[in-house]
């Protein structure tokens, strides 16, 4: 209870205002963006195509130079090909000079093979906003990562201070339905097979989203610090979800206070590893545009932040573990004393630490591996890689978290052995046992007969 209220009224200091006015700045994804759709797809030449000829020269409806002409940087858009941001991302160069263009032309900027093949050409219109309704052209060219077909639903980023022909340009596709299906297929199999407790992780998952989206994020837009806003965020999620999935008990208690103590200790040894390190948190195109629009923003403590958001996860997931296995093997063998309790329940967490690890190296390096393959590429030192920031930040952040995640099988065992070791349950009163019907003590004939066996009956 003194925690929970801690939590609350972290929550009520923290909570932040309503959001001020924003003036976009047109670079990744802070920039206007409108539905569209693709009415239609023709094939023409390269050569002849508008921007054809030249790699760095938009195409019909493409954006031009800068962040402002609303340039997504995919090749797949054909059309957005200024001289913008490198991946469209959110690149950390907002003038975008320099930065390749993004109609799919080669590394040399080539534009012979070009013109050499045969493009597609979209026809796109406009299905909200001011201009709904207006049509324009959108060149793929044949080397484009993704293809667009007729009825296809897509994203437009639009610049309103460009010329009008280069307003519009296609910077993603319509997902929604799809991800909607998706979503609707996982919370009924969740509900199918955990039933009452599987809609309480259901509503558990919304109540996550809500506090993410609702509070840590706008609180860290805010300038508050996020080291502690992670920690009331991540410790109302963790209250929220643990007691709504497994109910108000002491076994859930035992799980709160085991994730508590994992979280406390990832928190320290992330601050001492990521200052000792020298980690800015600013690392690729995202963090750099967070950096350049809100320079107030402690990036290393955003960092520490993610880590352990990330790591709560998976702490819940052990803690719950370790805390029903020992209340089983209590339940299993009553007698059991808290030596033998306590090293049984750590025999099976073993099992988990090994398996809990390798899941988060694989997590972090399956996240990690087009990074991982350009330096394959580059043919860089094993050693250079490992030590620059870009991949030793994940290095910090896997090991700092898998720290956590061994200690808390240990400091969540003991925890559950004290507590369940305590639960006597209390034996009936004398004159209670000497009124039960025909005076027999259940035991094992009763039980026989009960089943359907023989039996002996005690004599009177």
């Amino acid at each position: 209870m003194p925690f929970a209220a801690a939590v609350v009224a972290g929550l009520v200091l923290l909570w932040p205002g309503a959001p001020g006015a924003h003036e976009r700045s047109g670079v990744g994804f802070d920039r206007q963006t409108v539905s569209g759709k693709v009415t239609g797809i023709e094939h023409v030449g390269c050569e002849d195509a508008p921007g054809g000829g030249s790699p760095g020269q938009a195409s019909g409806g493409g954006a031009g130079p800068g962040p402002s002409s609303g340039d997504t940087g995919d090749p797949a858009s054909g059309g957005g090909a200024g001289a913008s941001e490198s991946d469209g991302t959110g690149a950390s160069d907002p003038g975008g000079a320099g930065a390749p263009a993004a109609d799919g032309a080669g590394p040399g900027g080539d534009s012979g093979e070009h013109a050499a093949g045969v493009c597609e050409q979209a026809t796109v219109e406009v299905t909200e906003g001011k201009d709904k309704g207006h049509r324009y052209p959108e060149l793929i060219r044949p080397d484009a990562s993704r293809r667009l077909h007729a009825g296809q639903k897509v994203v437009l980023a639009y610049a309103p201070d460009a010329p009008r022909a280069l307003q519009y340009s296609v910077t993603d596709v319509g997902r929604t339905p799809p991800m909607v299906l998706l979503a609707a297929v996982f919370a009924l199999v969740v509900v199918a097979v955990g039933r009452w407790r599987g809609l309480m992780a259901l509503v558990a998952l919304a109540v996550s989203f809500g506090v993410l989206t609702l509070f840590i994020l706008p609180a860290i837009l805010e300038g508050s610090n996020p080291l502690v806003v992670a920690v009331v965020g991540a410790s109302a999620i963790m209250l929220v979800a643990l007691y709504l999935c497994h109910g108000l008990s002491a076994r859930t208690s035992v799980a709160v206070l085991g994730t508590l103590t994992s979280l406390l200790l990832i928190g320290v040894l992330g601050s001492l590893f990521i200052g000792w390190v020298a980690l800015t948190g600013n690392t690729d195109d995202n963090t750099g545009l967070i950096h350049g629009l809100y320079p107030h923003i402690d990036m290393s403590g955003l960092l520490l932040a993610g880590v352990l958001i990330g790591s709560l996860g998976v702490l819940d997931d052990v803690t719950v573990t370790q805390t029903s296995a020992v209340w089983e093997l209590h339940q299993a063998d009553p007698g059991m004393t808290r030596r033998a309790l306590y090293r049984a329940g750590l025999r099976i967490g073993r099992d988990h630490i090994a398996s809990v690890v390798n899941t988060l190296v694989l997590a972090y390096a399956g996240a990690a591996l087009p990074l991982l393959l350009l330096f394959s590429l580059a043919r860089s030192d094993v050693g250079a890689v490992a030590t620059s920031e870009l991949v030793g930040e994940e290095i910090v952040r896997t090991l700092v978290g898998s720290i956590g995640l061994v200690a808390s099988v240990p400091v969540t065992t003991a925890l559950a052995t004290l507590v369940v070791s305590a639960d006597r349950a209390p034996h009936p009163p004398q004159d209670a046992r000497s009124t039960l019907a025909g005076a027999e003590v259940p035991g094992p004939a009763l039980a026989g007969r009960l089943l359907g066996g023989g039996g002996r009956r005690r004599k009177r």
